[in-house]
């Protein structure tokens, strides 16, 4: 045969490059992109590369999922922001988690306290979070229950985290939920937002049924007499409540006179002139102001783990009170303040510190519009704490400095 001619191997050679040219380009492991018309679903899963060629599983969310994290709050490690602000504690954090996230396992309503249910929680991913216990004893005894109280008390929730920011550190971590649990009636699953309260397994009560919402039985006159011992620490240890320092009852009323909380040291409205309307009134306390022996402390408690720190509890106060009417009996009697909540107040910073803690309760947030819908109460707040501050100055009280949690 005749070898090819020059012409024609040409023609082959170009045939040859052209199919080369066209054919599909060989397979290899780099991420390509999702298509934009991806519908919605859970997150998924998409090889990536390592540069030893061994792929590894990296978990995208869809975008959509990743629009509805707040800047800088998308890393949490065993339910705990690590980005929170400092003055909430790990502790704050994990129990405030709990609160918002645990899946109610029990119920058990609370005597002589209206809309108030405590419930059992067990955290998402708990062994036993499909069981539910014999007895709700056993889950609040080992810290894992909350007060779900009336969606009027949310107030509660500002005035944890107005605890907190003050660096006081003595109320119980609080958050706004909305329920959806079967074991719940309906009026708590309405879709209406409600404070759930951590339970403190261990505070203390008395024995008296009567009195069972304190830890020690104080009475106004004696309340005012140990102040006025001025003893820095402990008053006498045969007097009531004599493991609790002068300093926690300054805490007491300065948190006190910012909410407008009459409960504990005024709870018979002597200090301001009630409403007709005002419990106090209804049930004929307002009269007893005539005589002050009959006066008593309430919701005065402590826990067994510590019993010189006062635990407050029922902080939702009055946001609405008229600033002509504030309760200054709040105030009597002490003679001091803690440092870093005077200075704190001073500075005026602490509105925006609030609202940055108060953004970490997305359905506080959500519910009470923001920052904007949340201002007025901070407006309210800081207008008692300059008037808190100019009785300070005024009456030439001192500040001491706190300690650590």
């Amino acid at each position: 045969m005749k070898p090819p001619a020059p012409a024609a191997v040409g023609v082959l050679l170009a045939l040859a490059l052209l199919a080369l040219i066209r054919l599909p380009p060989a397979p290899h492991h780099s991420l390509l992109p999702l298509p934009a018309s991806s519908p919605p679903g859970p997150p998924r899963e998409v090889a990536v590369s390592l540069s030893r060629g061994q792929p590894y599983r990296r978990r995208v969310p869809h975008p959509h999922l990743r629009q509805e994290q707040a800047p800088g709050r998308s890393r949490r490690r065993r339910g705990v922001d690590r980005d929170a602000p400092p003055w909430l504690s790990a502790d704050d954090l994990q129990k405030m988690w709990l609160l918002s996230r645990g899946q109610v396992v029990s119920k058990t309503r609370v005597p002589a306290h209206g809309q108030v249910m405590r419930v059992g929680l067990r955290a998402v991913g708990d062994a036993k979070g499909d069981v539910s216990p014999a007895s709700p004893e056993g889950d609040c005894q080992d810290g894992r229950c909350g007060l779900i109280k009336r969606p009027g008390d949310l107030y509660e929730v500002l005035a944890f985290h107005l605890d907190r920011v003050l660096g006081l550190n003595r109320s119980l971590p609080a958050v706004a939920r909305r329920f959806s649990s079967r074991l719940l009636p309906y009026s708590y699953t309405n879709g209406a937002p409600r404070p759930i309260i951590w339970w403190a397994p261990d505070l203390q009560h008395l024995e008296d049924a009567n009195n069972d919402q304190n830890s020690c039985a104080l009475g106004w006159l004696q309340y005012q007499e140990m102040l006025q011992q001025h003893r820095p620490m402990l008053v006498a240890r045969d007097a009531p409540c004599s493991s609790i320092p002068h300093s926690e009852w300054s805490r007491l009323a300065l948190f006190d006179f910012l909410l407008q909380v009459h409960d504990r040291l005024d709870r018979y409205c002597c200090g301001f002139q009630p409403d007709p309307s005002e419990p106090c009134v209804e049930e004929m306390l307002h009269e007893k102001c005539r005589n002050p022996a009959e006066l008593i402390l309430v919701h005065i408690l402590v826990r067994r783990s510590a019993p010189s720190r006062l635990v407050f509890i029922d902080n939702a106060g009055r946001p609405q009170h008229p600033e002509e009417n504030l309760n200054f009996r709040l105030l009597q009697g002490i003679g001091s303040f803690p440092a870093a909540a005077v200075a704190r107040l001073r500075s005026g910073r602490w509105q925006g510190l609030l609202l940055e803690s108060l953004r970490l309760d997305r359905e506080l947030w959500e519910s009470q519009g923001g920052a904007e819908g949340l201002r007025p109460l901070l407006q309210t707040i800081d207008r008692r704490a300059q008037i808190l501050l100019r009785h300070i100055q005024q009456h030439n009280l001192t500040v001491f400095e706190d300690s650590p949690r």
